[in-house]
């Protein structure tokens, strides 16, 4: 048995894996104290099943703690000291504006004001050779100073310490003998990679962070020891692998987008079962939504991402976090997103959200903005009564004064076409948000599929694919916990990034050959699996780029140990993927090797089963209900099923409203659904039929 815990903006998510059946919960996330809400959930779930907490053998835990704690700038009070003359690199950035012609353009600051950084006299070189020994004589000033103004955690970045991190070390040892009860993050632990910028800003939010995420995941791991569970807590990674709690303590910066990766994995897993080559991941909960791309059955993966961006779909607006991520556009778009009518009469919904508390204000709980969930109960795609399972109960009354009050009289509309109005705005921001993602990732939305997850995701998925054009519409069983199912389906891994700057015409396999004996070393180390006999995943990348260009490509490498013969097999390699982005390559340029990345995984077991049925039978509805329709705005009756009573091969042709405990599918009457062997739903465009 394992379990898996997902902590979002609004709800915390529970599964429990017991051999092939889940069994799920959904409880309001504590935001002051979000252990309380996990601990009470989890105690419930095996209360009502009859289960031990000795039975249990894994704890699997994703959480936007970390995301939050920098968006609401709630961190520990930290500071940050890097060497003499590069104070400024934090403000400096990439001397560039988001927007060039906005004269008013707002910037995110970064974590640590310009009063709290502080530097020391060193220098190494780019190869890696101390040209300044670092001055110790001003370490004992910098103690008093941290004392002082009682500083909870520092962040330590010098110049070229990826290439010999001597002098950061040194540093941080003295550090620890002095002050033992702060935290200390370097950069050439945290993110030993070329380019400064992007280097501290990971280190300054992980120095932020690991206060906060540590004493957390101290505390969880504790009281759940005490609640009897004697398992292994393991923790999801923004990169899609599982870590151990001392690794996500010391670097926390890899959790940031832990929560939405197991919602990437949930839908890639689906892709594999459905073999299912295109696919956008499509995961809406009750703060946000999530979009990824995913191509021949794997999610896309990055080094970079921005968190706390100013304007939403502008590059260069946030702070650059250098980790292994899976790629994706998050946006404030979920059940709890507030509604509002701006300067030029417009609706707009979000970023901001209602969270749990006080929540929408149908939730009755003092909330009096209208949110998308307040929207969806007047449109008729919740059943008020049977919400979360019917242990919350929700006011029809209150969402309408709500969106009356709010957005149907300062537009001088109908509460119900408010309510419409509302639903289609946050549609069309999601779609925008996916066809925006899927053209720079390259591709286009009408020639794939849409696997909808998240409490929200179904309750908008028909209308968000009318819109993307997207033909089939896939919503697997437990869709609401989709983010907590992934995790039991992630990999237990690590991904090790180190820069080792070279031509590859000048390349010395030796030093490769070591460096990634060394990355497989501390990748297995983090792993910490003791059987001797496990298979393991083994990838390796260069990121290369001609010389005297500003970025790289990803490469893979395909050879264990290299060779001297590997050379040119690498740069065919670069080339054929350069020529794949660029249309042509540079033949007489030198390239060269920036960075090397190696990540281990160990292999889990995949579903081989054939999900499609020969043959279909189309079924009466359990009942019919009130629907506000989109074209009208006037109330309809549509056909109304319980999902519990669905079996596989029935066949439901057009518009009605699918319910189950902890979510809703609203399909259009441009769908047809099926239900697979698994149960999972399949809608797909009539137009096909």
């Amino acid at each position: 048995m394992r379990l898996a815990i997902d902590i979002g903006g609004t709800f915390t998510d529970i599964v429990l894996e017991d051999n092939t059946n889940l069994l799920t919960k959904k409880v309001l996330t504590s935001s002051s104290e979000p252990e309380v809400a996990v601990i009470q959930g989890v105690v419930e779930l095996l209360q009502e099943n009859k289960i031990n907490a000795s039975d249990i053998n894994m704890i699997i835990h994703g959480t936007t703690l970390a995301t939050n704690a920098v968006i609401e700038r709630k961190g520990a009070k930290t500071c940050f000291v890097t060497t003499e003359g590069f104070r400024d690199v934090l403000d400096i950035g990439y001397e560039s504006r988001f927007d060039q012609y906005d004269i008013l353009i707002e910037k995110t600051m970064s974590l640590v004001p310009r009063k709290h950084r502080y530097v020391i006299e060193e220098r190494t070189d780019i190869n890696g050779n101390i040209i300044k020994p670092i001055n110790t004589q001003q370490f004992q000033s910098l103690v008093d100073i941290i004392k002082n103004e009682k500083f909870e955690s520092i962040g330590i970045g010098f110049l070229h310490s990826y290439a010999n991190s001597k002098n950061e070390n040194e540093l941080k040892e003295f550090l620890l003998k002095h002050l033992t009860d702060v935290e200390i993050s370097i950069s050439s632990d945290v993110c030993p990679e070329i380019r400064e910028y992007e280097r501290f800003t990971t280190t300054v939010v992980n120095s932020y962070i690991k206060p906060l995420i540590s004493t957390y995941l101290k505390k969880l791991d504790s009281e759940l020891r005490q609640k009897g569970f004697n398992c292994p807590l393991l923790l999801m990674t923004s990169g899609g692998t599982l870590t151990n709690v001392i690794s996500a303590c010391n670097n926390p910066v890899r959790l940031v987008e832990s929560g939405p990766a197991g919602g990437a994995i949930l839908a890639t897993s689906i892709a594999e079962d459905l073999k299912l080559d295109k696919v956008i991941s499509f995961d809406m909960g009750g703060t946000t939504a999530k979009i990824t791309i995913i191509e021949n059955q794997k999610a896309i993966k990055a080094r970079e991402f921005e968190v706390d961006r100013k304007a939403r779909f502008k590059k260069g607006s946030g702070l650059p976090l250098r980790i292994p991520v899976i790629e994706m556009v998050e946006i404030g778009a979920g059940g709890g997103s507030i509604a509002r009518v701006n300067k030029l009469d417009q609706i707009i919904t979000g970023p901001d959200s209602a969270g749990s508390n006080p929540g929408p204000a149908c939730y009755s709980n003092g909330g009096n903005n209208p949110t998308i969930t307040d929207a969806d109960l007047v449109i008729g795609k919740i059943d008020p009564d049977k919400f979360a399972g019917g242990k919350i109960k929700l006011s029809k009354e209150f969402a309408k004064n709500a969106i009356k009050k709010n957005i149907g009289h300062k537009l001088n509309v109908k509460t119900e076409t408010a309510a419409l109005a509302i639903s289609e705005i946050v549609d069309e921001t999601m779609s925008n948000a996916a066809r925006v993602h899927a053209v720079e990732q390259g591709h286009e939305t009408s020639n794939r599929t849409l696997i909808g997850f998240g409490g929200a995701a179904p309750l908008h998925i028909s209308r968000v694919a009318e819109k993307l054009r997207v033909k089939k519409i896939i919503i697997p069983t437990n869709a609401s916990v989709g983010s907590a199912v992934g995790f039991l389906k992630a990999p237990v891994g690590y991904e090790v990034v180190k820069s080792l700057r070279m031509l590859l015409n000048k390349l010395n396999i030796e030093k490769v050959n070591n460096l990634l004996t060394l990355m497989r070393d501390e990748a297995k180390n983090i792993i910490q699996n003791k059987s001797e006999n496990t298979d393991y995943i083994e990838e390796r990348f260069a990121f290369m780029r001609y010389a005297g260009q500003g970025h790289e490509i990803k490469v893979p490498i395909e050879n264990e140990i290299l060779s001297n013969k590997d050379g040119n097999k690498i740069k065919e390699t670069f080339e054929e993927n350069y020529e794949k982005l660029y249309s042509r390559i540079l033949p007489n340029a030198d390239i060269e090797i920036l960075t090397w990345s190696l990540s281990l995984s160990i292999i889990n077991e995949k579903s081989t089963e054939s999900l499609e049925l020969d043959s279909y039978k189309k079924i009466k509805e359990n009942s019919l209900t009130d629907f506000c329709n989109y074209e009208s705005g006037e109330k309809i009756k549509i056909p109304n099923y319980e999902r519990s009573k669905l079996n596989p091969g029935d066949f439901i042709n057009g518009q009605c409203i699918i319910t189950e405990d902890q979510t809703t599918i609203v399909v259009s009457n441009n769908f047809n659904t099926k239900v697979l062997s698994n149960n999972f739903l399949q809608m797909e465009h009539i137009d096909n039929e």
